[in-house]
């Protein structure tokens, strides 16, 4: 009966772990003071001057790929295949391929 009794009582935490993780956040701690006007002022010219500074870098225009001279071109569409009657046999090789 004790095992049973520890069973439950696992099982019950077990299962209480989750549910806790879903309680709402509660935050002790008052916010803190809001801002001056002076300090918003502040802020809103420092968020304009680096907006502008943003306007200033030019665009790239070019790629900026290192790697792309290494990779090959695309594949190419194959050719149409001319009319049967022009195309020669295929040579066959016979023997054996030594490796």
């Amino acid at each position: 009966m004790k095992l049973f009794r520890m069973a439950a009582v696992l099982l019950l935490a077990a299962l209480a772990g989750p549910a806790y993780a879903q309680l709402p956040n509660i935050n002790l701690m008052q916010d803190g003071p809001s801002k001056t006007p002076e300090e918003k002022a502040v802020e809103a010219e420092r968020e304009k001057a680096y907006k502008e500074t943003l306007k200033k870098i030019p665009e790239s225009k070019a790629s900026n790929d290192p790697w792309g001279g290494m990779r090959a071109d695309p594949p190419k569409q194959p050719a149409p295949k001319a009319s049967a009657a022009s195309s020669a046999p295929k040579k066959t090789k016979s023997g054996t391929a030594a490796n």
